[in-house]
């Protein structure tokens, strides 16, 4: 009777498998939130900058009109597009809690 050892090949595959899918799973979700978090810093940025521009056509200095406006409507385009990915998580987050477990 030949039992086959329990470390056999077919078997260490399988969970090198396993955790190199849960190791991409993973890497996946940190990637998601990292975008995320760099998207938030991005409109901060923008946000700050903008305000910058603003400031110094105000104060008189020698800044091009169309940058300002440029700048503040690339600002807005990024807050809306935050706003609606806010509001995507929030119904997520709503619908989550209406599952019935």
């Amino acid at each position: 009777m030949n039992i086959s050892n329990i470390t056999s090949k077919a078997f260490t595959t399988g969970i090198e498998q396993a955790v190199t899918d849960k190791s991409a799973a993973n890497s996946e979700k940190e990637s998601s939130g990292v975008s995320f978090n760099d998207m938030l810093n991005d409109l901060s940025e923008s946000q700050i900058s903008t305000d910058n521009l603003i400031q110094q056509l105000a104060a008189g200095e020698d800044v091009d009109i169309h940058q300002v406006m440029i700048a503040a409507e690339q600002t807005d385009i990024n807050f809306q597009i935050a706003l609606a990915i806010r509001d995507k998580l929030v119904e997520s987050y709503q619908e989550i809690m209406r599952m019935n477990v």
